[in-house]
């Protein structure tokens, strides 16, 4: 289903204050944080390391992640996760993919009956190959579960520039509450009903941020780049749509949106990635320089095992695959992906009779 009218500029922002829950520290956590607490919530912060909770507290800044970032409003850091549910509302989760399920299952009896969960997270655990909107349905089956995704990259959001975001849930609740609390003048929220395409078009665009990161360290030109972008849009839609995902859902924010602009940004950690590799650095050492998870380099794991499962063709997962892990050459990989046959443009217009 596309995606929903975005919430009107006149109902952005509510007199009420309303208490929130952010579980996660880094960079797209804080600036979530920082949006809510500027449209006026109190927002309970909880992080594990307890420098972190003191330098927000006495100087309103997290320097590891955001430095020369203010942090203003009623901002309560915490490593005490029962009191930073306990009074909240909504509960959003901005914790990295390897860690969700543990923290989540560790916490459960924070958690209260009809609570609002929204995952912030774009990864996809490897048992399984489970969401993280699935590991909240598992883990807390009371609670009522979201998933917020689009082309957000955080520093953006945290300097106030003009973002658009999309809120998938099936309960109609969750997604008005949700577009209450984060809309304002520079933030504006669409609502989805497509959950796991949402989810699922965040995590696989990770994955090709990385190849248009190697692109880019290549000088391969803009014609190549825009084609690129359009097979990775293709290939991440014949995949998600293969497990149940609607296409529409990647005409919008969260599917072309999103894929632009981490294919298109050094702000965006995965393209960074492919960008180093491409100039010549080894994985693991562009990932310690990177200093940050790169959901793309578990994601691109995960879903080629997954495709060769379903019999998904998927070469750009296979290439990049490829080049990351057996150490072929990035130019002949190229090749090989140019020489490939040929099919149809658009998917779901033109019968799949070849492969690609």
């Amino acid at each position: 289903m596309p995606e929903e009218q975005g919430t009107p500029p006149s109902k952005a922002k509510k007199a009420k204050q309303h208490h929130v829950a952010v579980l996660g520290g880094g960079s797209f956590g804080t600036a979530m944080a920082k949006v809510l607490a500027e449209n006026g919530h109190a927002v309970h912060f909880w992080m594990r390391d307890p420098e972190q909770v003191r330098e927000i507290t006495e100087h309103h800044c997290n320097t590891r992640y955001m430095p020369n970032v203010e942090l203003k409003g009623d901002i309560r850091p915490t490593t005490d996760f029962s009191e930073a549910v306990a009074k909240a509302e909504i509960v959003f989760v901005a914790i990295p993919s390897k860690a969700f399920r543990n923290v989540i299952r560790q916490h459960v009896q924070d958690f209260s009956s009809g609570q609002i969960v929204v995952s912030l997270t774009k990864g996809i655990e490897q048992q399984g190959f489970k969401l993280m909107s699935e590991i909240l349905q598992e883990e807390l089956p009371r609670a009522r579960i979201g998933v917020l995704s689009g082309p957000n990259l955080a520093s953006e959001i945290a300097n106030r520039d003009l973002t658009a975001t999309v809120i998938a849930a099936k309960d109609p609740e969750v997604r008005r509450r949700v577009q209450e609390l984060l809309s304002c003048k520079y933030f504006r929220v669409y609502a989805n009903v497509d959950m796991y395409g949402v989810e699922l078009a965040g995590a696989l665009k990770n994955i090709y941020a990385i190849v248009s990161g190697l692109a880019s360290a290549l000088e391969l030109g803009e014609n190549a780049q825009a084609m690129l972008m359009t097979r990775s849009l293709a290939e991440m839609s014949r995949f998600a749509v293969s497990l149940g995902a609607n296409p529409m859902t990647f005409m919008g924010l969260a599917g072309v949106g999103d894929l632009v602009v981490t294919c298109t940004s050094s702000k965006s950690r995965n393209f960074r990635v492919g960008y180093a590799v491409g100039k010549g650095a080894r994985l693991d050492d562009a990932v310690a320089e990177l200093g940050q998870v790169a959901e793309g380099i578990y994601t691109l794991l995960l879903v080629k095992e997954k495709a060769e499962d379903i019999g998904i063709y998927m070469p750009l997962v296979r290439g990049l695959y490829d080049i990351l892990y057996c150490d072929a050459s990035i130019k002949a990989v190229i090749n090989g992906l140019m020489m490939a046959v040929q099919n149809s443009d658009v998917e779901f217009i033109l019968p799949r009779i070849l492969t690609q």
